[in-house]
């Protein structure tokens, strides 16, 4: 690939992010009221993406080998204490991939 065709690309990439950024706030005025099933996928799509992301990471645990899963259960229970303590997504999410990633590294 020549460096035109990469400019390119990343040029389009560029203009389809920024589009689907404001798309947004051009379709929905904001002096009215958000239609009832954008309020209704707004309440239940998190929680049903953070569930399909649950088993697509934990998909490959072999409950007869290795580690036996511990560290993704541990990880996952901390994940949980963790965002019902402090309500942070991210501090949740961090916290328990920093500790996995030791776990994983240390070899338990």
């Amino acid at each position: 690939m020549n460096d035109k065709y990469i400019s390119m690309m990343i040029a389009v990439m560029a203009i389809v992010t920024i589009v689907l950024r404001f798309l947004p706030f051009i379709v929905f005025d904001h002096g009215e009221q958000l239609p009832e099933w954008i309020t209704y996928l707004g309440k239940v799509l998190p929680p049903a993406i953070m569930s399909m992301l649950l088993v697509y990471c934990l998909r490959n645990i072999n409950l007869v080998e290795g580690n036996h899963g511990f560290p993704e259960v541990i990880c996952v229970g901390i994940a949980m204490l963790m965002h019902n303590w402090k309500r942070n997504t991210l501090l949740s999410i961090g916290v328990s991939t920093l500790l996995y990633m030791i776990i994983i590294q240390s070899g338990m």
